[in-house]
């Protein structure tokens, strides 16, 4: 007489897909073949076992199994019988896991993860198939201020940052591209934390502040300094040497320059890897000789010409200087 799949199993009828799977995994640690290697009965208990699982697992198979009995095969229900070639050793990853359909399973999940299955059978018993891969988790992001110096904010280059990861302090070179702003942030992929189970490592993402200069400032692109003159270079004019991030240039001075008049050189302010280029605006202003005795007649006189020149200009110097 064909056995009772419920029977074999130990459960009612009415028994839920939890009960089902309970009464299984009880039966499993039981009958076991790698713990009665030599044991032929415990063998061909663990094989009803395993069919009756492979039934009763199965929602379709088991509502067959319900209206047709053991004879539910023929009529459309398919799956593993007691004349399927059965394997004893096969445990409960051959064949209807829990989830049905013949997916493999992992046997942590069969026997209770840690504690279970490994533990019941030692170092020697059989090793797991198809066990689960850790989860992938991405590392996480770590930030960090920096302050490089305004020399290099202008033309690029390579600096050294300290960061913490891992709560370890570690020095790490970066690139600090062309005409980088005070307040911008970059962005360092795969310098943050690392990731879990192979997955990506975090990013580092640096806020970047630039330190003043004593001689220029930025505005934008546009850099702008003080232009220091003599006098007599503001009266006849000429040219004076100014410094630049890309090199001296020679920058004219008109005739009668006023100070706080403003010269542009333009493409020597801030410039970008793509191509923009700012301005240079550098202000005049005009610094007179500090006089000792020696020089005080000749300082009358430069006096009493510029008196004679103004007392001929046409409109005074503040004419236009009106609330």
């Amino acid at each position: 007489m064909a056995e009772d799949h419920y029977q074999t199993l130990g459960v009612p009828r009415t028994a839920s897909a939890e009960d089902i799977r309970k009464a299984y995994r009880e039966l499993a640690r039981k009958y076991h073949p790698d713990l009665h290697p030599d044991d032929e009965s415990a063998q061909k208990k663990f094989k009803e076992v395993q069919t009756a699982f492979d039934v009763l697992n199965d929602s379709s198979k088991r509502e067959m199994y319900d209206r047709y009995g053991n004879a539910f095969e023929g009529v459309g229900g398919g799956g593993p019988g007691p004349g399927a070639g059965f394997d004893p050793r096969r445990g409960p990853f051959a064949g209807g896991g829990f989830g049905g359909g013949g997916a493999d399973i992992d046997l942590e999940s069969l026997f209770g993860g840690a504690g279970g299955f490994g533990d019941l059978f030692g170092a020697g018993g059989a090793k797991p198939r198809g066990r689960r891969r850790p989860a992938q988790q991405p590392g996480e992001d770590i930030t960090a201020r920096i302050e490089v110096p305004f020399k290099l904010s202008i033309e690029g280059g390579k600096t050294d940052v300290r960061v913490e990861r891992d709560g370890k302090a570690e020095t790490i070179s970066v690139t600090i591209p062309q005409g980088l702003p005070d307040g911008a942030k970059m962005r360092l992929r795969g310098q943050g934390l690392p990731g879990t189970g192979g997955a990506a490592a975090g990013d580092l993402l640096l806020e970047v502040g630039v330190a003043s200069h004593p001689a220029f400032v930025r505005h934008g692109d546009i850099l702008e300094c003080t232009l220091p003159i003599s006098l007599t270079e503001a009266i006849e004019g000429g040219k004076v040497d100014v410094p630049t991030p890309w090199g001296t240039i020679a920058l004219r001075i008109p005739p009668l320059t006023s100070g706080g008049r403003k010269l542009r050189a333009a493409g020597m302010g801030v410039r970008h890897a793509n191509g923009s280029k700012g301005d240079l605006i550098a202000e005049v202003q005009i610094m007179l000789p500090e006089a000792g005795r020696a020089e005080a007649v000749a300082v009358e006189k430069i006096l009493g010409a510029a008196k004679a020149f103004e007392a001929a200009a046409p409109t005074a110097p503040r004419a236009l200087l009106r609330w």
